[in-house]
């Protein structure tokens, strides 16, 4: 008689397949969530870092900055538009402060559909007497942030 040869897999290679596909899982799962958070904060960062242009030539022009539908005589809206990464609605994503000055600073703070990790974190660029912007992440205290998801160009305040 012939031996029959052997057809599919054993149990036993079953079984460690599926325990390798888990370790790989809990080791990726993480870094993927990390990956997620900070590409989220960066895109924030770019969001707020593109009005800087039309900040800086409304402030040129000797106009105030403002972030509304409608504009007042001597205010410039910024253009921002709606991201679903931030906090509130609208124009009122965006707070500007010392709109009128030559130190403006245009601030957001994520929520929306950001993840837990980053959400009530804020994002401030600001300008100061020399034309310089700077921009600072400030994380918030209770949801798991770690400093890593802040881009290099906008470090985390002390």
């Amino acid at each position: 008689m012939k031996a029959q040869m052997q057809k599919g897999f054993t149990l036993i290679e079953l079984m460690i397949v599926v325990a390798i596909i888990g370790i790989l899982a809990a080791i990726a799962i993480p870094q993927y969530q990390d990956y997620v958070a900070r590409s989220q904060v960066t895109r924030v960062v770019s969001e707020v870092s593109a009005l800087k242009t039309a900040a800086e030539a409304a402030l040129l022009e000797g106009n105030e900055i403002v972030s509304l539908d409608e504009p007042g005589p001597n205010q410039v809206d910024l253009g921002f538009t709606q991201s679903n990464l931030l906090e509130d609605e609208g124009k009122a994503q965006i707070e500007i402060t010392d709109g009128t000055s030559d130190t403006p600073t245009i601030t957001a703070v994520l929520g929306g559909n950001a993840g837990a990790s980053v959400r009530g974190a804020t994002v401030a660029i600001s300008r100061n007497e020399q034309g310089v912007w700077t921009c600072v992440t400030t994380p918030a205290q209770t949801n798991g942030w770690k400093d890593s998801y802040a881009p290099n160009g906008c470090p985390v305040t002390p």
